[in-house]
Parts: C-alpha cells; sequence; structure tokens
C-alpha cells in the first residue's frame, strides 16, 4: 500500500515536467514547503531558505570531490518569499553530492556573515559525506547525500508504556561495543549494538538512551596528548541534526542512509526495548567568531544564533555559540527535526542536552512561556514520545523542578544525584533530602499537573551516575577526580563528585577496601530501582566498569570510555544482583507509583521517621498487586552509617510477615538475595539489626 508521499511522488512523474534549463539540466520550480533535498522518480527537489541572503546556487559534486562539477543558480522566479526551490531532472543520486553558496550583505557588528565563497552545508541534510571512517576527514567541506528512504516498518505500533514503567540504560554506541572483550563482530557501531540485545534483555532493562548519534565531526577538536590522540568522542558538537552519525555504521550506506540504525531500533523494539535519543539543540559546531562556517552562519547567522548587541556570540551552552531556539525559524526547524526522528526512524522520546537554554529569549534571558518548548508540548506528532530535559545550563539556570513546560516534559533530577550521593557515603544530614528523592521528590514533582497525563512519577528521571561524571564504581574508589589524561591539568570535569574511595585512592588489593566498594555499589543500585519515578544507569554500572577516575572522558575514544566486558565476568556477583533488583521493581507497580488502595489503610508511600537519628532511612510503599487479588508492601531500610543499627519494621498487619528480598550486606541473605534452593527468610520479630553501610528490601507475606 502506499503512503500519501509515495502517492504525491507519482503524481509528480505523470505530470511535471521541466520548464526550463540551468547550466544543461532540465528544471521547474520545486515544491517550496518540503525543506532538504527530496528524490522524485525523475529527478531531486532541493529547498532551502535564507532571509538575509541575496541569491543561492546549487553545487553538484562527484562523489568524494571537492570542486563541484555543476552549479546552478536559483533563478528569481523560483523563490518564494525567503525560499528556493527548484526541481532538477535526470539526477540520479547515488552519482553525486550536493551543498549550497549563498550571497549577501557581510557586516560582522550586526551579525550578517554571508559569503559567497563558503560552501554550506543544507540544514535539513539527511546524510553527510566524509564522515564515513572513524577519525578521518575524508573531505574539506560537508557535502550532503540524497536519501533514499527504503526501510519498511511494517505494522510495528508506537509504544505505549508511561515512563516511570521505564528502566533507562545511557550507553555511547562507539564505546559499548568498541573494546576488544565486547565480543561482536562489528565493533562500535549500530550492528554490534545490535548484537548485544540478548545482552540488555538478560538485565532487563527496557530502555536505552543513545548519546549523540546525529552527525558530529570526531576530528573537529583533534589534539595530541602524550602521544594519544584525543577526538570528540561523546558527539555533543552537532553538524547536521536530520542525518545520522555515519561513522557509526558497519557498512557504507551511501544512498540509504540509516537503514542500520532503523534495523538496530526495529530489534529493539521488537525486544520490547525504547530508544531515547540524547539530542543537542543549545549548540552547533559552528563555535564562536573563531569557528567555521559551513551552514548555519552562512545561511543567517543572525537568526540561528544567539548574539551580542557588537554581532558576538553568547555562550551558554560552554561550547562557543548557542542556538537562538525560539526564533521562529530555529523554533521550526527543531520541531520538523524531532517530527522527522519519530517519523522516520520510529525514536520513542528524546533527552535535551542543556535544555535550559531551549527557553532563554534573544537576549538569553529566560522566558516564562517559552513559544519552543510550548510548540514541541503540543506537536500532535510528537504527543506520545517521552520529552526528557537536562534542566540546567552552562550560563547558570538551573530549572529542576521548575522547567517551564508543564508536567508534560521529565526532568533529569540532578537533586536526586546529589542528594543520594552524598547521603550513601555518610553525610547524615542529608537523610531528609534524601528521603523526600526516594519518595519521588514530590515538593518538586507533584502529583497534579495542567497536562493531564504526566503525573510526578512521570516527569522524575532519577540517576546516581550518567555519562557526565565518575561510573558507579570510580563512585566509590576515588575521593577526587582524575582527569589528566585530558591534557588539561586535570582542571576540567567537576569538582564536586560527592564520591568516597573506601580508604584506597583508585586500584588496591585490599580486600576489606573492595568489599566495601561492592556493597556501596549495590547500596546504590538499590537505592535507585526502589525510588519512584524513572530510573536511569550508567551503561557498565551493572558490572562495575571503570573509568579509572576520570569523569570528564569527552575526547577519550580508547579504554578509558570503551566498556571492558572482562569485569562482566569478574563482577559477575553484582551484575546478578543489579538484574535481581531491576526485576523486582518490575514485579512491584508500587514502588513506580501508586497503585491501588492498601486494604490496610496504609498511604501509597510513607517515609518512616528515623526515630531520632538520621542514620537510617525507611519508606513504606503500599498498594494493591497488578492483578488486583492481593495488598502490596514494599519496605526499603537504609542505613548509612558505619556501626551497625536498630531498625523497626514497620507494623502492617498480624496476618502479615516480613519477607526479606534483597541484601547488601549479606548477613541474612547469603548472595544478597533470596535462592531458590533456600527457605524464604522470613523476620519474626519486629526490630532487625542493620549492618553498617547496608540496604534491606522487603515484602509482606502471609504469616
Amino acid at each position: 500500500m502506499k503512503t500519501c508521499n509515495q502517492n504525491f511522488m507519482l503524481d509528480y512523474s505523470v505530470s511535471v515536467s521541466p520548464l526550463g534549463e540551468i547550466e544543461g539540466f532540465p528544471v521547474r520550480p520545486g515544491l517550496f514547503d518540503v525543506f532538504g533535498a527530496m528524490p522524485l522518480p525523475s529527478g531531486v527537489n532541493f529547498t532551502i531558505h535564507t532571509h538575509g541572503g541575496t541569491s543561492c546556487e546549487l553545487l553538484l559534486f562527484r562523489k568524494g570531490a571537492e570542486e563541484p562539477y555543476a552549479v546552478l543558480p536559483f533563478p528569481e522566479e523560483y523563490k518564494i518569499g525567503d525560499v528556493y526551490s527548484m526541481m532538477v531532472f535526470g539526477l540520479e543520486v547515488e552519482e553525486f553530492e550536493y551543498a549550497y553558496r549563498i550571497d549577501g550583505p557581510y557586516d560582522p557588528e550586526k551579525g550578517l556573515l554571508f559569503d559567497k565563497k563558503n560552501i554550506l552545508l543544507d540544514p535539513y541534510a539527511r546524510a553527510v559525506t566524509g564522515q564515513g571512517t572513524w577519525g578521518s576527514q575524508s573531505q574539506e567541506h560537508y557535502h550532503a547525500r540524497v536519501v533514499k528512504d527504503v526501510f519498511d516498518w511494517g505494522t510495528m505500533p508506537q509504544s505505549k508504556k508511561e515512563l516511570n514503567e521505564l528502566v533507562i540504560y545511557e550507553l555511547h554506541v562507539r564505546g559499548f561495543t568498541k573494546h576488544p572483550s565486547s565480543g561482536v563482530r562489528q565493533k562500535g557501531t549500530f550492528a554490534g549494538l545490535k548484537e548485544k540485545i540478548p545482552y540488555l534483555k538478560e538485565l532487563g532493562i527496557n530502555a536505552v538512551e543513545l548519546m549523540p548519534i546525529f552527525e558530529f565531526d570526531e576530528t573537529m577538536n583533534a589534539r595530541e596528548v602524550n602521544g594519544k590522540t584525543l577526538l570528540d568522542y561523546w558527539g555533543y558538537n552537532t553538524v547536521g541534526f536530520f542525518a545520522p552519525n555515519s561513522s557509526y555504521t558497519a557498512a557504507e550506506e551511501y544512498n540509504h542512509e540509516g537503514t542500520e540504525l532503523k534495523e538496530l531500533i526495529k530489534s529493539l523494539h521488537d525486544n520490547g526495548i525504547e530508544v531515547i535519543l540524547d539530542v543537542v539543540f543549545n549548540h552547533t559546531a559552528e563555535g564562536n567568531e573563531l569557528g567555521p562556517s559551513f551552514c548555519f552562519k552562512g545561511l543567517d547567522n543572525n537568526e540561528y544564533y544567539m548574539l551580542t548587541p557588537d554581532g558576538n556570540y553568547y555562550n551558554f551552552s560552554g561550547c562557543g555559540n548557542t542556538l537562538n531556539c525560539n526564533n521562529p525559524i530555529v523554533r521550526q526547524m527543531i520541531a520538523d527535526c524531532l517530527r522527522y526522528w519519530t517519523i522516520s526512524y520510529r525514536v520513542d522520546g528524546f533527552r535535551f542536552d542543556l535544555a535550559s537554554i531551549l527557553g532563554r529569549s534573544e537576549d538569553g534571558s529566560p522566558m516564562n512561556n517559552p513559544p519552543l518548548l510550548q510548540t514541541l508540548t503540543y506537536d500532535p506528532i510528537l504527543s506520545n514520545v517521552k520529552l526528557i530535559a537536562e534542566a540546567w545550563d552552562a550560563g547558570g539556570m538551573y530549572q529542576v523542578g521548575s522547567f517551564p513546560a508543564g508536567k508534560r516534559w521529565a526532568e533529569w533530577n540532578g537533586r536526586y544525584r546529589d542528594a543520594i550521593r552524598g547521603y550513601l557515603k555518610g553525610d547524615c544530614w542529608l537523610a531528609w533530602e534524601a528521603a523526600w528523592s526516594v519518595a519521588g521528590s514530590s515538593d518538586l514533582y507533584g502529583e497534579g499537573n495542567s497536562h493531564g497525563n504526566y503525573a510526578g512519577y512521570n516527569s522524575c528521571v532519577n540517576f546516581i551516575t550518567c555519562h557526565d561524571g565518575f561510573t558507579l564504581y570510580d563512585l566509590y574508589s576515588y575521593n577526587s577526580k582524575h582527569n589528566e589524561a585530558n591534557g588539561w591539568n586535570n582542571t576540567d570535569g567537576a569538582d564536586d563528585n560527592r564520591s568516597w574511595n573506601c580508604g584506597a585512592e583508585g586500584d588496591t588489593s585490599d580486600e576489606a577496601v573492595l568489599g566495601l566498594r561492592k556493597k556501596l555499589a549495590r547500596n546504590a543500585v538499590t537505592v535507585l530501582l526502589m525510588s519512584r519515578g524513572t530510573p536511569m544507569f550508567l551503561a557498565g554500572d551493572e558490572f562495575l566498569n571503570t573509568q579509572y577516575g576520570n569523569n570528564n572522558a569527552y575526547c577519550q575514544d580508547n579504554e578509558i570510555s570503551w566498556l571492558d566486558w572482562s569485569f562482566l565476568e569478574k563482577n559477575r556477583d553484582h551484575f546478578s544482583y543489579t538484574k535481581h533488583m531491576i526485576a523486582f521493581r518490575k514485579a512491584h507497580d508500587v514502588i513506580r507509583k501508586p497503585s491501588g488502595v492498601c486494604s490496610l489503610g496504609l498511604p501509597n508511600i510513607k517515609v518512616i521517621p528515623p526515630d531520632g537519628s538520621t542514620h537510617v532511612l525507611a519508606v513504606l510503599y503500599s498498594g494493591r498487586n497488578r492483578t488486583d487479588t492481593a495488598d502490596d508492601l514494599v519496605c526499603l531500610a537504609v542505613n548509612v552509617y558505619w556501626e551497625p543499627q536498630a531498625f523497626l519494621l514497620p507494623m502492617v498487619s498480624k496476618s502479615l510477615k516480613w519477607k526479606l528480598e534483597a541484601d547488601t550486606a549479606g548477613t541474612y541473605l547469603k548472595d544478597h538475595m533470596p535462592s531458590s534452593h533456600e527457605p524464604p527468610c522470613l523476620i519474626s520479630s519486629p526490630q532487625i539489626t542493620l549492618e553498617s553501610r547496608s540496604v534491606l528490601v522487603f515484602t509482606a507475606v502471609p504469616a
């Protein structure tokens, strides 16, 4: 069955013929409302817009060539408003690349940087050339390719999971499988990640959050430090917003760009795993006044970027420039981009890097009702995708709990990270802040909301570690960062890590220290998965991967950042425990959100007073099980003190006993979790001892 677009294109193949000729190519005015380059049965439609430009040329290149073989100026009659559009007939999309040149005024103090000599990338390019081999830039300029969308999604429905149902797993596509120990055939690629889907299913996660996969140039800021080449490994400097990163493909995809990524996403969906993309709309790879001009600067510099009164760049991103997100042109491009990835790649959600920038006005001041956020919040195509904000930026705007878009948007809960990190390492004065965080940060994310379907438990993404900072193992192995390999004399990266090395900095053979580190890692996993909201953890934390104390490994394309899969066998016990706690969370809806009304009259969540001490934190979840056939009671008890503490289990009913489900100290459960070979561990006395620095999890069962 043909789609509407296919029928539309077929109609053109029948009824449309050239009306003129430019440089020997048959042409006619094109489709002015279809931006980018769209293949037609008899040619290609090219559409681009510029407000300040005075003329536009289309450049056609042979594959890999630096000089165009044809230059096609757009006639004035091929322009409506600020939009140039032209159909060029007789082109075979496999045989050429394209770019633009735009002329116009050059007045930097007014933010006008038009230069007819600049070769400009189509901002709507579906594929970018010269990037296919990681670490190598094969062309001086960025060119675009015309993409044929031949992928068949079949009848795969869109996921309807609520955010609180997810366990999010943040990963870097290259680093996830690049290490020799990964065991995959296509290391460091989308195909390599696809090979690891059985592992992800075994672990139990049901969402992956992919660090930037939009086209970026990892060689842009390449440098040598101590004999090693450092690259823009993380990929937070976007070159093309509509194009997947071509160096993440195992095979060359010259004009079917995106097929390998689409196959990955479809396979993940087939296995019940959603896909969330980490997107960067706060800045681009063009940098500041000293940076290159390869796209937006040459199209409409003063429209796309926030500029100071003298024409320089505001830098709320910390990366040289700031996209002018609430300009109508930029707003439309961002919305078009997200709609494209939702429709053409079936992405389930987006995490917005430094999202507070999305709410700044042209002069950088915060807006009460940012038009961009309103547009995305109520866009009909995006209505079911997850929108997750990193609710701060490099300009000092911190909006955790107050991101200006209602409860339609969720937030990375930075306060949760800070409170839980501090409390779990023994900062007892953080007890109540930690308790609020575990209980869903209801002071930040209330149950009521204006949008209707996003209550507090769908607004909060909890995390203790992420790509930016220490890994879980390093959090308990280093008192301070060790970023010397980055070449900035250890001045980069966060200084406030709230970490503890357990008595030895870095590597050690001290079994007591190593045992304590593992216990604290189990504590963190348990508390994260027992917290109301949506848990997210960093890939590799489930087997205690290390970055050797580097908490800002953005430039480390090597063993520092690559997951070392040998740790999976070395720390198989931690993997098994993490897997157990993920499954436990999935089995008890009461942890995630209110789940029916408990027949005992207990509230759906209750923070148990610490009984005069801040050493112990306890939370009781109460409700009904998934089938509404019985009450479901779950209790979390945390002792962060270095000595054992007495804990009085909550009295719920004489007909119930507490059963132990997790024991990070291994005092009551030998392997920290129940064994099928042993009888259930039922607690006969209401008072129990919490071992030093340990966590217990209980469920109520019939006595």
